[in-house]
């Protein structure tokens, strides 16, 4: 067996080795009330300054608008990590049990969707997060695929598209051992790449494989 086979083979058998997390026992009786409206208050900016910017986009606002919404999340981006690291110093990782299911996904959003570094550094405690069962396994598998992604390298789960800058065109990012991709997606509590993306076909993009590669390469996509 070649050494990227049994690199594939080794992942696979870990993560099968594993209980995926894909839902949560919460008691309303047990959250921190406080955090979790902390929490929660960091989810909707997140996900509002998100909105506004590519709603702004579909509806082909002006260069001027769609740069300032941009410069608008990204600022909110910045200021919501501050605020993450300082409750993440303090408290550890708060999952569902204890902020509830949308506090703890503002936890995670924050670090998704920030600079590589930071996403690196929370990886382990992340990973150990999923392992507790205090983070669903498919938000973990959807970090790893970014961090592949932002540092060149094939994602393993699929989860990560970008867009042709030249041409439009939208594609899944480059991913590793394509034949065994539902395999791993399924044991990450995650759906068959065909339900995520509407006309996958695997044999398809196998054949494209190498041009998204090149455009990858051209454009520097991460």
């Amino acid at each position: 067996m070649k050494p990227f086979a049994i690199l594939v083979a080794i992942l696979f058998s870990s993560l099968l080795s594993l209980g995926q997390v894909t839902s949560f026992s919460i008691d309303p009786a047990k959250l921190d009330k406080q955090l979790a409206d902390r929490l929660d208050s960091i989810y909707n900016i997140d996900q509002s300054t998100r909105m506004a910017y590519f709603n702004a986009k579909q509806r082909n606002e002006s260069a001027a608008v769609i740069d300032s919404l941009y410069r608008h999340m990204h600022n909110a981006d910045k200021d919501n990590l501050l605020k993450v690291n300082v409750i993440i110093k303090q408290y550890g990782w708060l999952g569902p049990q204890k902020v509830g299911i949308t506090g703890s996904q503002g936890l995670f959003l924050v670090i998704q969707h920030a600079d590589l570094k930071t996403q690196e550094y929370y990886l382990p405690m992340i990973r150990a997060a999923e392992k507790n069962g205090e983070i669903l396994s498919s938000n973990l598998a959807i970090l790893e695929d970014r961090i592949c992604m932002r540092n060149g390298k094939k994602q393993v789960y699929g989860s990560q598209g970008f867009t042709d800058k030249e041409t439009g065109k939208k594609y899944i990012y480059p991913i590793i051992d394509i034949d065994n991709l539902d395999e791993r997606r399924k044991a990450m509590g995650m759906p068959p790449m065909h339900e995520y993306v509407a006309g996958w076909n695997a044999e398809d993009y196998k054949k494209d494989l190498s041009k998204i590669e090149g455009i990858v390469k051209q454009q520097k996509i991460e």
